[in-house]
């Protein structure tokens, strides 16, 4: 619990912290007797782009500071929603295999119907808002690895 106690929304270093962790920090939160619910989103690596193409793995990288300072005031601001007791979004930095965990959002809230357009405001202002780049390796057809920014794709695959 010491170390859940200790945890902000921001980006980590891959295996830095759990799921468990994080849920133990919002349940730490002094509002949490408020909270009827918890609901979670885990982005995890895809094993294909939506072009069909093969995932070998995933590298992620970020503006560290900014990125903290994005990830803290979208919490924030959605804190201040009706019902809602508490947000986190932790972020993971390194690099990541097919099925890995790539990022946890929490919404602790009074009713479910606070929360769940909360997390999903949450998923999508992270994604376009906060400095982190990802960095897709795709196999080809004949086998070859290549590696490229999602930033840099004509039509993201993600």
């Amino acid at each position: 619990m010491e170390k859940a106690l200790k945890l902000n929304s921001g980006v980590h270093e891959k295996g830095e912290i759990s799921l468990l962790d994080a849920i133990e920090k919002i349940k730490a939160n002094p509002r949490f007797s408020e909270a009827g619910a918890i609901t979670i989103f885990i982005g995890v690596v895809r094993g294909k782009t939506k072009t069909g193409e093969k995932v070998e793995k995933l590298e992620i990288e970020a503006y560290k500071e900014k990125a903290d300072e994005t990830l803290k005031n979208i919490c924030e601001d959605l804190k201040k929603r009706e019902g809602i007791v508490d947000v986190q979004i932790h972020h993971f930095l390194g690099k990541f295999k097919v099925g890995e965990d790539l990022v946890y959002v929490l919404v602790a809230g009074s009713h479910r119907q606070n929360i769940f357009p909360v997390l999903a405001e949450a998923v999508e202002r992270y994604k376009r808002e906060a400095p982190i780049f990802k960095k897709e390796y795709v196999i080809s057809e004949n086998g070859t690895v290549k590696g490229y920014w999602i930033s840099e794709q004509k039509e993201s695959p993600h």
